[in-house]
């Protein structure tokens, strides 16, 4: 037992630092800053915001962004003090490394993989149906069988039911092609990624200033259709409504399904490691990211439900076709394209994480090293675990319908959050004096914030997300104990001091 819990010295990650064969540190603030909005702003406005408008809150979304929101900011401000402190790849697993245990770290990196590969492909099936949206524009259309994934969930009759399709091709395409492009390098990635930032702010901010026009106040009525509430407790509505199929409904139940759109602000302390100044430049982008986003989403969910009621919204492509009901069709392209830009750049920065999490554990011994830990000589990135990522993400998009993907990312992305606003809390007691760059403001009301706001939104998912994420984890236990545990570099260290 007192293994599971060894804890990784900080003196030790520091060390580690120095190894030669670490990543490229050419990232500044600026830069950083736009891959954490690359990662947050794209899915949640292009394509989340019409189905939890739709299904779950209405135009109370407004309030679904700001609450989940809040939690965000709880738990980044967290993340921040750990990212000026430990600036290495690894994310939420390192610092759980530090502060809980090898088990907690263990089970933290697990769940980290199923965010950002689950993530992805959610991704990857919002920019399908985008691009299927723009080249309906010219009057083209895919196949039929090459449309979507094969099976979707009907909130109708909360039935699984079949859709005529057999993969969704265009989300597997855009999966490889941004495979290809993160294992050439970091700098690469960053410059796609800033270009399509910009596209995507022009895109959002035309959004908002000529939605505006066309708002009628009507249809925000009533404002929250569900209800302000809609908490569960492992699937049993407890506070609230319930919707078709036994799930919870209301504007807390919307905001657990919206937090899938904030999740990139996290991505950003995967690559403390590529930084230039990591401990002044990572929480300033943390931070900043962060802030701007909110404001934006809150923004659109306000044009987006004062343009068309909540009930005829389009859960594939809500913007663009929001504009084409108002009388606006040549906007729909415009959108598209915006949208394509946007949603790609978030595919790209999430698939860029994941990878970071399999070095950040296979330097540790808990995954094969030789592959996981295989940095590449001229790209200098790790370049086998970036393709095994892009294949997995291909499949799950191919097969996995949209709604599913959704709500089994965000469980996962909750519980990370809990765990670093717990480690916070710890850390203040076992490490008082360890030089923080940046430190949490008012410990432990924050941390102890964070963590309330992230698990009332845990408790607001679906039975079936604990059920798939506590599978996950004995999945995850199953390969700890059978490779991890008995590899681990910092048992083996310590057992020779």
């Amino acid at each position: 037992m007192k293994r599971l819990f060894q804890k990784k010295p900080l003196h030790l990650l520091h060390e580690e630092m120095k190894d030669e064969n670490r990543l490229h540190r050419i990232l500044g603030p600026v830069t950083l800053t736009t891959l954490g909005i690359g990662a947050i702003i794209g899915t949640g406005i292009f394509v989340l915001t019409g189905i939890a408008a739709h299904d779950k809150a209405g135009p109370a979304l407004m309030l679904s962004f700001f609450v989940s929101g809040l939690a965000c900011i709880f738990a980044a401000l967290c993340y921040a003090e750990f990212a000026s402190m430990v600036p290495v790849a690894g994310s939420a697993y390192t610092y759980a490394y530090a502060t809980l245990g090898e088990l907690m770290a263990w089970i933290i990196g697990w769940d980290l993989i199923l965010e950002y590969a689950v993530a992805s492909a959610t991704v990857a099936h919002g920019w399908s149906h985008y691009f299927q949206d723009f080249i309906g524009i010219f009057g083209y259309r895919l196949p039929i069988c090459f449309q979507r994934a094969p099976f979707d969930f009907d909130v109708k009759t909360g039935l699984m039911t079949e859709t005529g399709s057999v993969m969704d091709l265009p989300a597997i395409i855009i999966a490889l092609i941004i495979t290809a492009i993160l294992v050439k390098g970091i700098r690469e990635s960053a410059r796609f990624n800033a270009v399509m930032v910009a596209i995507k702010l022009v895109i959002v901010l035309f959004v908002i200033g000529v939605g505006i026009f066309f708002i009628n106040t009507d249809n925000w009525i009533p404002f929250a259709p569900f209800g302000y509430t809609g908490i569960s407790f492992f699937g049993n509505t407890v506070i609230g409504q319930t919707g078709m199929g036994g799930v919870p409904i209301g504007m807390l139940a919307g905001a657990a399904m919206i937090f899938f759109a904030y999740i990139g602000f996290d991505s950003i302390s995967t690559h403390a490691e590529e930084a230039r100044n990591p401990q002044r430049d990572v929480p300033i982008a943390i931070i900043l990211s962060l802030i701007i986003c909110t404001v934006l989403y809150i923004a659109v969910a306000a044009v987006l439900t004062g343009m068309v009621h909540y009930d005829r919204i389009n859960i594939d492509a809500p913007i663009s076709d929001a504009f084409k009901q108002v009388g606006m069709p040549w906007a729909q392209m415009l959108i598209s394209l915006g949208a394509l830009a946007g949603i790609t750049s978030v595919l790209l920065v999430m698939m860029l994480s994941q990878p970071r999490i399999f070095l950040a554990m296979a330097r540790d011994g808990m995954l094969p090293q030789k592959f996981f830990g295989a940095v590449h000589e001229r790209f200098k990135t790790p370049w086998k675990s970036t393709i095994l990522t892009g294949l997995f993400v291909a499949l799950l998009s191919a097969f996995l319908p949209l709604r599913i993907l959704a709500e089994l990312v965000n469980i996962g992305t909750l519980f990370a959050f809990v765990t670093v606003c717990t480690a916070v809390l710890i850390v203040r007691k076992t490490h008082p004096d360890f030089h923080r760059p940046f430190r949490t403001p008012f410990v432990p009301l924050v941390p102890v914030l964070g963590i309330i706001f992230c698990l009332v939104l845990m408790f607001s998912l679906p039975a079936e997300n604990w059920l798939r994420l506590i599978i996950w984890l004995l999945a995850g236990f199953v390969i700890y104990f059978g490779y991890g545990r008995n590899h681990s570099v910092l048992h083996h260290r310590l057992s020779k001091m």
